[in-house]
């Protein structure tokens, strides 16, 4: 579930270890059999809380297709809640995105996949650019109470996840590479009812770098799953 980055040389230079924290709440709301609605908020900051920490707001649309797949559209907004550090060129970001997602059962452990599509407006001190990204998600959950074959309602669990970010359109005013980012992530988490989870877990986002080393950040997560 988790991806190992294998150490060729694109990934074998000087590497920044930053460490941060991060709160978001993950929120879906059914209004009929085919149409409801999710959002997501989170806060972001690094080690340093006053120069480094944004918001993350993103709602969005979705139809249900059938019991295990979803698509959904959208629009998100990262904003900066505090000054940029010396080396940071972007103030903010919109986004426009499109998912899809699939939920299954892999070697018996209920998993979701996501499929998802960005195309990304960000503005910088001096210009502001336009790319577009693919991501893949990954999420598996292990239920700690009762067996996996059994209907999960309440108890504690263990999640894995991983995920996959592709520049796709102009990647040289990014990275300048095909692969933008990968985020593995493992938590432990209770599940209170059908309509709610909190978790706390750690995060590893390893981002590609162009003219600076690359990074692994080091995260601490928490965050509230609702479904109404």
């Amino acid at each position: 579930m988790l991806t190992t980055l294998s150490l060729t040389p694109e990934f074998g230079h000087a590497q920044d270890h930053v460490f941060g924290g991060w709160a978001g709440w993950f929120n879906n709301v059914r209004f009929s059999e085919n149409w409801g609605m999710n959002n997501d908020i989170q806060f972001r900051t690094g080690k340093d809380w006053n120069t480094n920490s944004l918001l993350l707001i993103r709602p969005g649309v979705n139809y249900y297709v059938n019991t295990r797949q979803t698509a959904s559209v959208g629009y998100a907004a990262t904003l900066m809640t505090s000054q940029l550090p010396v080396a940071g060129n972007r103030l903010t970001e919109h986004r426009i995105w499109q998912q899809y997602i699939i939920n299954g059962d892999l070697l018996g452990m209920p998993t979701q996949h996501r499929f998802r599509l960005e195309q990304r407006f960000l503005r910088r001190p001096d210009e502001t650019v336009f790319a577009q990204r693919a991501r893949y998600f990954i999420r598996g959950m292990i239920p700690l109470s009762r067996p996996l074959a059994e209907r999960f309602e309440r108890g504690a669990f263990i999640s894995l996840q991983n995920e996959l970010f592709f520049n796709i359109h102009n990647k040289a005013v990014l990275n300048g590479r095909l692969l933008d980012q990968n985020r593995a992530y493992a938590s432990v988490g209770f599940r209170f009812s059908s309509r709610y989870d909190i978790e706390a877990g750690y995060m590893n986002q390893f981002l590609l770098r162009n003219a600076m080393p690359n990074a692994f950040t080091h995260i601490a997560q928490i965050a509230l799953y609702t479904r109404l």
